[in-house]
């Protein structure tokens, strides 16, 4: 009778494990709440996205953070990203901390076959590549996308969304065709391969990110159409000024009308595999719009905690589970995303998580829902500033205080209330009539200020010297200082962690003619010189294990700048 009880118990439970969904999570990057055609754009062509629109339930008021890093590391931990130790979006701020834990960790520990495509934007060297944060096969693109300092050497920056250089399973390769495609034809492979385990894909396209490189075919149609504010409806916000590039737009929508197609790739192939009616399938975007144009009335755009940065598309499709059509009014917010995907794939998180599980309400359960305030802030530099750029967002009120983004900003804190359900524009300021109101929500953000920056920001370190990376290439994506940045003249430095003594090989790569230079390590130090122009220069030094700070410069006659690559080899002992 034990053996009969044993067996049923095992015959249910590998039944329920097989019920559990599929995953496929899309976000793309730059597009806003206004950049789809079932939000009312009357010129952008998105048909594919529009009808699985109507699939699914729709988080009316779901947000992000105001720019990229931020809102992924949010997305795939259940955390607020400042918990994670990623602040900002390059120079060193959007490394995530190792130690923290992530959903495809999570997932790939509870049976799952994991997979990200597209854009990481959280650690390019070891340990903290998505190869080293759960994701069993991957196909990506370093740093905060295509065309900016974290390319490969050889990829052409005017070119680089075409043929792209990219990381497959931890080894470059040159792909063939444009980004949106390649990662397209990477996911399909990954989701039709194995059905015996359930799977987890992350598609993180880079699109429509500037710069704004599409196919010819694709933005021909909108280069033809009056993009200017008198094709687009009036409502809410005006989104026009003196920047808006109709030819950019035009790029844009191009690049939106691909993606479009390629989400379509990916939901035929899950019906084709027979897949469709099991799987989780989630589209949202990472912030508001990268350009000026228009955003559905929403108030400003990316960068700002203003609803035309963080309020986003955002849609779940479940056939088996999830009624189609419904909407969700309350706020929700990108923190939601790990522990809702955890709770339906029957895992627990491990360690606590700032967001809640959203499955009663994507069922249209009845369920008690207690109010919340949900927060975001962001704004340049090496740690969070309190009071600067930041929202505190009810049930009904929205605190903002939008003042400080960029770095030597002389400003001074400007609190303004809105009443998002009944004044979604941001039009109104109630700050003034509702001063209690404003009090609360300042010291609910006071609270959650201190709560999610008391571990401090030190620097997130790149390893050199693992057995798992004997060869790291560093670029000014993640270097930091006070010079640094992604000008010719740049000067920076690289924090890492050497994790096994002994003699290491660097080479340092400048796009710019050099005779002269070196790299200090502490208190010690290489250098070369010479009459001779060059573009890279090997030095060899011993270093021992723990932390070190890397320094490398170039010079031609009395200019002196940093590198653009510091390439680094352990030689061994």
């Amino acid at each position: 009778m034990r053996r009969l009880f044993a067996l049923l118990t095992l015959v249910f439970a590998s039944s329920a494990h097989a019920e559990r969904p599929n995953v496929l999570v899309v976000i793309t990057d730059d597009q806003g709440f206004g950049d789809l055609g079932v939000h009312g754009n009357p010129v952008l062509k998105t048909p594919t996205l529009d009808a699985f629109a109507k699939e699914s339930v729709w988080l009316k008021n779901f947000t992000v953070s105001p720019v990229c890093s931020p809102t992924r590391s949010a997305l795939l931990t259940g955390q607020y990203n400042y918990r994670t130790g990623v602040v900002d979006t390059f120079i060193g701020r959007s490394l995530m901390r190792p130690d923290v834990p992530t959903l495809p960790e999570q997932l790939a520990t509870a049976g799952y076959r994991t997979g990200l495509f597209g854009k990481w934007h959280l650690g390019d060297n070891y340990p903290l590549r998505p190869e080293d944060r759960g994701f069993g096969t991957t196909l990506w693109s370093h740093g905060g996308g295509l065309a900016q300092p974290s390319d490969h050497p050889d990829l052409d920056p005017k070119t680089a969304y075409f043929d792209p250089i990219l990381t497959r399973n931890g080894k470059e390769v040159k792909t063939k065709g444009y980004c949106t495609d390649v990662f397209t034809d990477a996911a399909v492979e990954f989701l039709t391969a194995d059905p015996s385990k359930p799977f987890f894909a992350y598609v993180a396209y880079n699109a429509p990110h500037g710069p704004f490189q599409v196919p010819d075919a694709d933005a021909a149609p909108y280069r033809k159409l009056d993009l200017s504010a008198a094709a687009f409806p009036k409502v809410g916000q005006p989104w026009t000024g003196p920047k808006t590039n109709t030819q950019d737009i035009a790029a844009a929508y191009g690049m939106i009308a691909n993606l479009d197609a390629n989400f379509g790739r990916l939901l035929k192939a899950l019906d084709e595999k027979k897949l469709a009616e099991n799987t989780v399938v989630i589209f949202l975007t990472d912030n508001g719009p990268g350009g000026t144009r228009f955003n559905s009335g929403l108030r400003n755009r990316k960068g700002t905690v203003y609803e035309g940065g963080l309020r986003v598309p955002c849609y779940v499709r479940w056939p088996k589970n999830f009624p189609a059509g419904h909407a969700v009014d309350v706020p929700t917010a990108h923190i939601d995303v790990t522990p809702t995907l955890l709770a339906l794939a029957e895992a627990k998180p491990v360690g606590p998580v700032d967001g809640r599980d959203l499955s009663p309400l994507l069922r249209d359960e009845k369920a008690e829902w207690p109010g919340r305030t949900i927060f975001s802030q962001w704004h340049r530099g090496d740690a969070p500033e309190k009071y600067r750029a930041f929202s505190a967002r009810g049930p009904r009120y929205k605190l903002v205080q939008a003042a400080g983004v960029q770095p030597g900003d002389k400003w001074q804190p400007k609190y303004e209330l809105f009443d998002i359900p009944a004044d979604p524009f941001e039009q109104t300021d109630l700050a003034a009539k509702l001063p209690d109101e404003v009090a609360k929500l300042k010291a609910e953000y006071e609270a959650w200020f201190a709560d999610v920056t008391k571990k401090g920001f030190d620097p997130v370190r790149s390893y050199i010297g693992s057995e798992k990376a004997p060869f790291v290439r560093l670029t000014r994506q993640d270097w930091r200082g006070e010079k640094a940045g992604w000008t010719p003249d740049s000067v920076g430095q690289w924090e890492v962690f050497v994790e096994r003594a002994g003699a290491y090989e660097f080479t340092l790569r400048s796009k710019s003619d050099f005779t002269g230079g070196g790299l200090a390590v502490g208190e010690q130090a290489a250098g070369f010189g010479g009459p001779a122009v060059q573009r890279s220069r090997s030095v060899t030094l011993e270093l021992p294990r723990g932390n070190a700070t890397l320094k490398p410069r170039v010079m031609l006659k009395e200019k002196v700048w940093g590198p653009e690559y510091l390439e680094v080899t352990y030689k061994g002992k």
